[in-house]
This record gives C-alpha cells, sequence and structure tokens, in this order.
C-alpha cells in the first residue's frame, strides 16, 4: 500500500472527519508553545538586553578601571602620564530622574559625564555630530552648543527623550533638583542602546557630588591583540584597591547573575509545554485505540510497521508544527504582559534597566519549532510504536491494550518507586556550575514517578468490582455514577493519561503556591525585624537593586535636632565587584535605638552583640544569598577593595535577607568611612520616642528637609510597597501555572470528546436500554467530575513533595535564600476548586454531543 494511501487512510480522513478534536489539541500545543515563547520574548526584553549605565556612551575600548567608592583623579592623571599612546577616559556614571510636567510623567535615565572636549575633537566623537532643532524649529548643529561645554547646567540629551536644543528640564540627582538647558541632541547613529543624559565630567562631578573621584576609567590600547602584556603592564601602575577588568566585565558579570533567573524562568514555561505533552500522547493512544482495526487491515494488505509507526509520528508533527506556528504570535502577545512583571524583578533584586524591544528573533522562532514539534515526536513516539506492533489476528481485539495496563499496573508501581528514589537522591547532590541541574531532574523523576503509579491509583479508586467504594458512589450518585467509576477504570489506559495530565498541572500549581506563600511569609516575618524605625528617608528620584543615590551629610542632623526625634541611623551602599560577581557594600551606624533591633543572625545571637562586635574592629557580617554563592561561613576572612586598598576583614556572622539577590557585605559605620570616607548617606531611619506623635513628627521632619528631595515612609508604607512589589514578581509564575491548568482541562475537554466517539455504540446501547438523555449528560459529567477529583488528590500529594525540592533545593541552590515552609490553605483551597469546577464544565460539550448521537446509527454501525 502506497504511503499517502496510508497517511490519508489512518491519519487524514479522521482528522478532517472530527475537526473540534483537532483543534483542542492544536490549541492544547500552540498555548504550551507560546509559554515558552513568552518567557523567551520577555526575558530577553526585561532581563537580556538590558543596559547598564557602563555600556551607555562606551565605545571600543579595551579595559575599565574601577574602585569602590570611585577612582581617584590622581589615578586618572597616573595613566595619562604613562609612556604609551593610549586613550584614556574617565566617566561619571549614575542616574537622574527626569521631573514630571503637566504632560509628562517621571523617568529615570543614565546620567554620563564625559570630557566633552575630548569627545568633540575625537573624529568618531558623538558630541561630534550631535545636533538637533532649537525652540524656533531651525536646525541647530553642535558647533553652536560647543561655547556652553563648560557651563554647570548644559546638558545633551538622546533624541528619544524627546527635547528640542534650547529646552529646559528638570533633573533630580540624588537628593536636589534643579535646571538644566538642552545644549545638544545625540543622534540615533551613536547607537546607545538605551536614552540617557550626558554632561561634561566637571558638571557631573558637582551634580552628583563626586568631587575629586570619577566611577570608571575607559582604556583602548595601541594593540588590541596583546591584552595580557598590557593588563600586566597598566596593572603596575595601580594601586592594590583598584580594579583592572577587559571592558563589558561588569555587565558579564550581571548577566551570570541574572543567568539563574532567566533559567529558572525558562523551566518554569516548560511546564505548560509538559502539560501538552501528556495530551498529545493522550490524543495519539486514543487515535491508536479508535484504528485498531483500520491498522489491522492495513498491515493485511501489506502496510509496514515503519509505515504505520512514521503515520502517527506525522500526525504529531503535524500537530507540533501547526501548534508552533500558532505559538508564535500567541506568545509574542502574552510577551507583552508579562515583560513589566519580569522588569519589575529585574529592578527590585538585580540591576536598573529599561526593558527593551521585544523582537521575535531567529533564535525565537528555532526555540518554538524546537520545542513544540520535538514534544510532540517525544510523546508520540511510545503509541506510534504500540500501533506498528498490532498483529492483523489481533487488530479487533479492543480490550486487549486495556487488559495489558492493568496487568502492568503493578509493575509500574514498582518503577514509580524506583524513580522517586533516584528522585529523593538527585534533590541532596550539590548544583552544578551555580544551577540546579540536579534539583530539575528530581523534580521531573517525581513527575514521571507519579504518571506511573497513576493507573494503579485510578484502579483502586474506581473500583471496577462490586466493591464498597463503587455501591457508595452508586447510593450518592446514582447508576449513572457507578457506570462512570466502571468505565473510567475499564480504560485505565486513556484515563491514566488523562488524570496524569491534569495531576501534573495541578502538582505545579500547588507547589508553586506553596513555594510563593511560603516565601511571602517569610518575607512578611522578616520585614518586621528588618524594619524597627518609625520612619525611613531615601532620595526620591531613581530607584534599583544596584542604585544608591546619596543624601546630604547634613539632613541628618537636622533631623535629629526635631523634637521628638530619639536618634537617627545612617546608612551609605556602593555597588562592588567580588570574586567575578556583583555585590553590595554598605555600612550602618550603631547607636542606642539598636536595642529596638532584632536581625536575624545564623547564630541566634542578640542584634545588639552582634552589632557592638562589629563596630570593635575590621569585622563584617553578610547576607545569606551572598555567604551561599562565594561559600563564607562565620569566622572566614573576605578581602575587600577598598579606595586604593585591598583590606581583609573578618565575617562574625551571617544575616537572613530577602531583598537582593546578590548579597550585602555590611561593616560598621565608622569602619566604611575609615577607608572611604565620604559620609553621604544613602538612607536614613528615624526613631521616635515613646507617646511621639508620628504625623506631627512627620510633618516637622518634611518641613526641615523642605529643601531636598527625599521620600518619607513610615514603616507599616514599606511593608506594603514590598508585598506589593513580592506580588507583581511572582505574577508571572501564577500566569504561566494558569496556562498550564488551561491547557491540561483543554485536553481533557478533547480527550473526552474521543471517549463519546468512541464509546458511541455503548451510548446507543445504552439508550436502547432505556437510558434518558440527562443521564447519559450525568454520566459524562461524573466521568469529568472523578477524573478531576483523582487528579487534585493526586496532583495535591505530587505538588506537596514538588514544593519540598522547590523550597529546599532549587530556591536555595538558585537564589541561597532560606525559606520557612507554609501552607497556603486559603489560597490552595480555592485553586483546586477552581480547577475541579473547569473539569466538570470540560464535560458540558462532549456530554451534549452523546446526547445528540442517533440511537439507531451508532448501534447498527458496527
Amino acid at each position: 500500500m502506497g504511503r499517502m494511501a496510508l497517511l490519508y487512510r489512518l491519519i487524514l480522513r479522521p482528522l478532517f472527519r472530527e475537526p473540534g478534536r483537532a483543534l483542542v489539541i492544536l490549541f492544547a500545543v500552540a498555548l504550551g508553545d507560546a509559554a515558552v515563547v513568552a518567557i523567551d520574548l520577555a526575558g530577553d526584553a526585561a532581563a537580556g538586553s538590558f543596559h547598564s549605565s557602563m555600556e551607555t556612551l562606551a565605545g571600543k575600548d579595551d579595559f575599565e578601571v574601577t574602585a569602590a567608592g570611585g577612582v581617584p583623579e590622581a589615578i586618572v592623571a597616573r595613566i595619562t602620564r604613562l609612556p604609551y599612546a593610549l586613550r584614556v577616559s574617565p566617566r561619571i556614571e549614575d542616574h537622574a530622574t527626569i521631573v514630571a510636567t503637566g504632560q509628562t510623567v517621571p523617568e529615570t535615565v543614565p546620567l554620563i559625564g564625559v570630557d566633552l572636549v575630548a569627545e568633540a575633537n575625537n573624529a568618531d566623537g558623538i558630541i561630534r555630530d550631535a545636533t538637533g532643532r532649537d525652540a524656533t524649529g531651525r536646525d541647530a548643529t553642535s558647533s553652536e552648543g560647543f561655547p556652553h561645554i563648560n557651563d554647570p547646567d548644559a546638558v545633551w540629551v538622546t533624541r528619544g527623550l524627546e527635547k528640542a536644543v534650547g529646552d529646559r528640564v528638570q533633573l533630580l540627582i540624588n537628593d536636589h533638583a534643579r535646571a538644566y538647558v538642552v545644549r545638544g541632541v545625540i543622534p540615533d547613529s551613536a547607537k546607545m542602546g538605551t536614552d540617557a543624559i550626558l554632561m561634561d565630567i566637571g558638571a557631573a562631578q558637582m551634580a552628583t557630588g563626586k568631587f575629586g573621584r570619577v566611577d570608571r576609567i575607559l582604556i583602548k590600547t595601541p594593540d588590541s591583540n596583546n591584552f595580557e602584556m598590557w593588563q600586566s603592564k597598566l596593572q603596575q601602575a595601580l594601586p592594590a584597591g583598584v580594579l583592572l577588568n577587559a571592558q563589558g566585565a561588569e555587565t558579564a558579570a550581571n548577566r551570570r547573575m541574572l543567568a539563574a533567573f532567566r533559567w529558572n524562568l525558562r523551566m518554569l514555561s516548560g511546564i505548560a509545554l509538559l502539560v501538552g505533552a501528556f495530551l498529545i500522547y493522550n490524543a495519539v493512544s486514543v487515535s491508536v485505540v479508535r484504528r485498531r482495526s483500520d491498522i489491522g487491515i492495513m498491515r493485511a494488505l501489506g502496510a509496514s510497521r515503519g509505515a504505520v509507526t512514521g503515520a502517527f509520528l506525522l500526525e504529531a508533527g503535524l500537530f507540533g508544527t501547526l501548534g508552533s506556528v500558532a505559538a508564535l504570535p500567541l506568545g509574542r502577545l502574552l510577551a507583552a504582559g508579562a515583560v513589566g512583571m519580569l522588569s519589575t524583578t529585574v529592578n527590585a533584586l538585580y540591576i536598573s534597566s529599561r526593558p527593551g524591544a521585544m523582537t521575535l528573533s531567529t533564535g525565537t522562532v528555532v526555540v518554538a519549532f524546537v520545542a513544540g514539534i520535538g514534544v510532540a515526536l517525544a510523546s508520540a513516539l511510545a503509541p506510534a510504536r504500540e500501533a506498528s506492533m498490532v498483529p492483523p489476528t489481533e487488530a479487533m481485539a479492543r480490550g486487549r491494550r486495556e487488559f495489558e495496563v492493568r496487568v502492568e499496573r503493578k509493575r509500574d508501581a514498582w518503577i514509580a518507586l524506583m524513580l522517586a528514589v533516584l528522585g529523593a537522591v538527585a534533590a541532596l547532590a550539590p548544583p552544578i556550575g551555580g544551577k540546579p541541574l540536579l534539583g530539575y531532574l528530581s523534580a521531573l523523576l517525581f513527575v514521571v514517578s507519579a504518571a506511573m503509579l497513576t493507573p494503579l491509583v485510578v484502579h483502586h479508586a474506581t473500583l471496577t468490582g462490586s466493591g464498597t467504594g463503587s455501591m457508595g458512589l452508586r447510593r450518592a450518585l446514582g447508576v449513572e455514577a457507578l457506570l462512570a467509576s466502571r468505565s473510567l477504570g475499564g480504560s485505565l489506559r486513556r484515563t491514566s493519561v488523562l488524570v496524569g495530565a491534569l495531576a501534573t498541572a495541578i502538582a505545579m500549581m500547588t507547589s508553586v503556591g506553596i513555594m510563593v506563600g511560603s516565601f511571602r511569609q517569610t518575607v512578611l516575618t522578616w520585614l518586621d525585624s528588618e524594619l524597627p524605625a518609625d520612619l525611613y528617608l531615601a532620595p526620591a528620584g531613581a530607584t534599583g537593586g544596584d542604585l544608591h543615590p546619596t543624601i546630604a551629610p547634613e539632613v541628618a542632623a537636622r533631623i535629629a535636632a526635631i523634637p521628638g526625634v530619639e536618634s537617627v541611623s545612617r546608612l551609605r551602599a556602593y555597588e562592588i565587584q567580588y570574586q567575578g560577581l556583583p555585590a553590595s557594600l554598605a555600612g550602618a551606624s550603631r547607636d542606642r535605638s539598636a536595642l529596638r533591633q532584632n536581625l536575624p543572625f545564623f547564630s541566634r545571637r542578640p542584634s545588639r552583640d552582634v552589632l557592638r562586635e562589629l563596630a570593635a574592629g575590621n569585622n563584617a557580617v553578610v547576607s545569606e544569598p551572598f555567604a551561599n554563592k562565594h561559600h563564607v561561613k562565620a569566622g572566614d576572612t573576605i578581602t575587600l577593595p577598598l579606595g586604593e586598598q585591598r583590606v581583609p576583614f573578618r565575617v562574625i556572622d551571617i544575616f537572613y535577607d530577602y531583598g537582593h539577590e546578590a548579597g550585602y557585605i555590611v561593616l560598621d559605620w565608622g569602619t566604611l568611612l575609615r577607608y572611604l570616607p565620604d559620609s553621604a548617606p544613602t538612607n536614613l531611619a528615624v526613631y521616635l520616642a515613646p507617646g511621639t506623635d508620628l504625623e506631627r513628627t512627620r510633618a516637622a521632619i518634611q518641613k526641615a528637609i523642605a529643601n531636598k528631595s527625599l521620600m518619607m515612609l513610615s514603616n507599616g508604607e514599606i511593608r506594603r510597597q514590598a508585598i506589593r512589589v513580592f506580588d507583581q514578581t511572582f505574577a508571572i509564575t501564577y500566569a504561566v501555572e494558569a496556562i498550564s491548568i488551561l491547557v491540561a482541562i483543554g485536553g481533557i475537554s478533547g480527550a473526552l470528546i474521543s471517549i463519546v466517539m468512541d464509546r458511541r455504540r455503548e451510548f446507543g446501547v445504552l439508550r436502547y436500554l432505556g437510558g434518558t438523555s440527562a443521564q447519559i449528560r450525568k454520566l459524562i459529567l461524573v466521568e469529568a467530575g472523578l477524573i478531576g477529583i483523582l487528579a487534585n488528590i493526586l496532583g495535591l500529594a505530587l505538588g506537596y513533595v514538588l514544593s519540598l525540592v522547590l523550597v529546599y533545593v532549587i530556591n536555595k541552590q538558585s537564589f541561597g535564600w532560606t525559606i520557612q515552609f507554609h501552607w497556603p490553605v486559603a489560597v490552595l483551597l480555592v485553586s483546586l476548586s477552581v480547577v475541579y469546577v473547569a473539569t466538570v464544565l470540560a464535560g458540558l460539550f462532549p456530554a451534549r454531543l452523546a446526547v445528540r448521537l442517533d440511537p439507531m446509527e451508532v448501534v447498527h454501525e458496527e
């Protein structure tokens, strides 16, 4: 028999005959694959395509010089005097917030200070080509802006900010706002990658308060090919605490830090695809069962086993291809909603960034087709092979395969036990390359174990014999429920796949729900100890995990003099590099109000004892994420580059922290000032005397700092804000889980349709024996309800096991956080109830089809 004839008879004709079933399967594949596409696109836009301030306006240089607290200007002069033909470009790197006007909203952009004279004289300099239009609409060239280069209020802006030459713009930098004049517009040809504001380096130092120091020095060598030689020569000219790295090293470090975040997102998006794989497996299995007689006839007419296998694989490949095509626009649509959620997470926990443009790249298209087609073919392989093994003489023995599944259920249960043991062993293994690869393997093994155990669970739950369970079901819901139960137990193969698919989706929902609920409760408990003060102040402009704008030093003294204020604590933070990864260095002042603090330390010592020891010398405390990333424990010594020195510090304790994934190193305020003598804090904590009226004192503080642009929040307001950010962070998780559930429920509807069509003769006989339309409808709905109950029970049990892996393995190895286990009972009850109701509703359409069957026609069909 020809291959095309075989393909038409076995695959295409049944698909054309039942387009509804084909569309449901296609929808499941497309939605699962769309989740993968959406996470890939949104991840690239929110994290993968970020541009730090270091990248903005950076040319093709070879090296970058940095130091904690800034590089002294003397180092710039020292490098410039070296007897080599070097191009040396000092830079100030900060952020400015464009103050909102009546028609605009606040916008935070990188603020870059460079030597504009050198840039203007550079043949390929950016300022040389800066043009724009002035307020009158005429062209204004860069030469007209050159006389204003040394003006402290002169700025150059990118065209995306939509400013014209001569416009006045109000900028909020650190804790003060002032007006600046646009003297030029940077053209799109500069390829800066993001909108930014440019100033002369002297004006930028004045605006940011970084007198006598710069943030970075970029160096271009005459021979870029001899990297090691130039690295050795330049390093000899630098003090021990000043870092010399290849240009882009900081960006590479940030990307490495974000790698775990993006890896976990990709794994999460695979959940929906995994559920889709179950459904494709079920769809092809149902096709094999329904077409056994056709397969037998084709084999008897000379069709080979390979031809039969190929036909069913081609069916799966067709679903995978069409599903992948549909997934591209659907994934792009889902990504548009996801990118905002991911950007919130990236800014809060990692690095300040603005979402990049979402582009459907060749790589994304390849990922979509590989995922869609690959999963479809892999999930269809076993049932396709089964189809080829059907002997023609047994082709009409429809119950044989169900009998084999019932016989093998105990064997499968033993396999499930072995897989569960292997999953437990994998969960105990350490991370590989900083990623919890074996943790994910453990979760996969547990999922497969549950799938292998499903036939035994379904068999005992449905009690196909005349057991007490069946009799109880009959008394509760009538004879229709008894028939439904025995039907599910009799078609064990199909029922097991349906229950397994939905149970997997429910397990993922349950496990992530428990993990998020546990994390949320842990953060709430942590905030109680982290926010002992009554009021907190910070600059009102840029915010982000890596941004630390400062407050004028006199503000703390001004607030401390207000009646009712007991004390003011100061904190100063810097971004540093430690062992090639970003981290935050902070100095905290210790005063009499420290007695209120009850920070959770690993040693469980009282906070005042730890803080007293912290001030006794070169001591430090580090956060749990930092300790886990760098394998640091109490008593170890870490060496930090501070200013021009490399200083050893003894780690006296480790504290729990959930606010910064890169990790914190905290010194005493006096110790920090000894090495980095800049007394401007980044945050202030105000403690009020007992009995002081909060709002009245708050108004007095607001009056005292009226000339400063500061944000003042109570501990309750910060707590609410933190929880709002937390909920936004995990919104994408819930969205992917919802997609998984939707895929599974859609698959159940499609499978029930197939089951109805496969059992149409049975329904015809029931109608001949007196069964009413209402009874047939009830039978189908009870079957859907039983599937929902079994999936909920199995999914909840599997979800609990997976939640242990997520909380204690994957989370710990990815982010270094300790999470206290917590059952979010209300959330789980609502979620499982919604899933159950949706599963029952998914049986309405198949029930309608069963009721509309013509008994005479279907009985005489065979």
